[in-house]
Parts: C-alpha cells; structure tokens; sequence
C-alpha cells in the first residue's frame, strides 16, 4: 500500500515541479549570458576584449576607483597583429562618488570641454545606453574621450576608442653587392708591367 501511494505522489508532484522549473526558466531573472550581446563590428571583430573592471577603470581615469566608486560595467577591446596594437575602444559605466565627479567634471583632469549634445554610439554594447537629453556631455577636442553625465544621479557613462603606436618606417631592404655584368668596359683593371 505504502508503495502505491509513492508512486501516486511521484506521479502528481513531478510534472508540477518539472513545470515549474520550466516556467521558471522562461519567465524568472535573465541569465547575464542572455543579456549582453555581441555589437556588430564594423570590421573584424578585436582580437581581445578585457573586462577586468578594475583594470579599465585604471586605464581609463590614470586612478585606481575609490571604495564609493561603483562600477557598473566595463569592457576593452583591442585590435592587434604580429607588430603590436592597432586600435583599442573602451566602454565604462560607474556609479561615481563625489571625488570622482569632482575629479572628472570639476578639476577637468583631462581637459574636456562640455559638449552641444550626446548621442548614443551604435558600436556600444547594449547596457551603454542613456537618454540625450537627460546627460551632460564633456568630451575631448583631439580625441575619442566623452565623458556623459547623468543629470539626475551619479551615474557616469565614459568612453574612449584610439589607435596604437605609429609604427617606424620598415627596415630598408640590404643593398645587394652582385658583380659588375660584362659589357664594353672592362671589370677588372689593365695588367700592370712591371
């Protein structure tokens, strides 16, 4: 008796918990996989994308991130071959603590100049998104650093993209030494008498 009411139990109960877990894995918290996509790449895609938090930040800012500095999310991308680096772009979203607005904005560390309008770059990846109108944006003359913040809270959006080193002209190519063709001028000097 104790067997079929086992099996009874089993029978009831595991298709409910079965739909359950089912329903849960359609309808219940996004995997983090399933929530950042790939950007299309204008051209091949990099050949290393970084997303050690701390280290961009570094990268970014030339300073570690204070304890009240929150950073959200970070990514580097880097496009090398066999000579070294050719391009690099990053993307940063911080949770900023005072100090780092003040450095930022306030003390200008970078010599930004507040730009007329924001706009969303079509190469960042799909939590690098903010509203145009509700963000100031500070961003560098003779480069690809912006700095966007937000007007309501602390969060901060940054980026910047840039090239590699310039490489040296190539090695020119050794002067081959071959010996003089025959023509009408002798190759070797006249015999000498003595």
């Amino acid at each position: 008796m104790k067997d079929h009411r086992l099996i009874l139990i089993l029978v009831v109960l595991l298709p409910a918990a079965l739909g359950g877990l089912a329903w849960r894995s359609f309808h219940g918290k996004p995997q983090p996989s399933a929530t950042v996509a790939a950007p299309a790449w204008d051209g091949d895609p990099p050949t290393l994308s970084v997303t050690d938090a701390g280290e961009i930040f570094k990268k970014a800012f030339w300073r570690r991130p204070d304890a009240e500095d929150e950073i959200l999310h970070a990514v580097r991308h880097e496009w090398s071959d066999e000579g070294g680096l050719l391009r690099w772009q990053w993307f940063l979203v911080v949770k900023a603590s005072p100090g780092l607005v003040r450095y930022l904005r306030d003390e200008n560390a970078f010599g930004l100049v507040v730009g007329s309008s924001a706009v969303e770059d079509t190469r960042a990846p799909s939590w690098f998104r903010f509203k145009p109108a509700e963000v100031t944006l500070m961003q560098a003359p003779g480069s690809g650093m912006r700095l966007i913040f937000s007007n309501h809270d602390n969060t901060l959006y940054a980026t910047a993209a840039g090239r590699g080193f310039t490489r040296g002209a190539p090695e020119p190519v050794p002067a081959v030494h071959d010996a003089p063709k025959p023509g009408r001028i002798p190759t070797t000097l006249p015999p000498r008498s003595q």
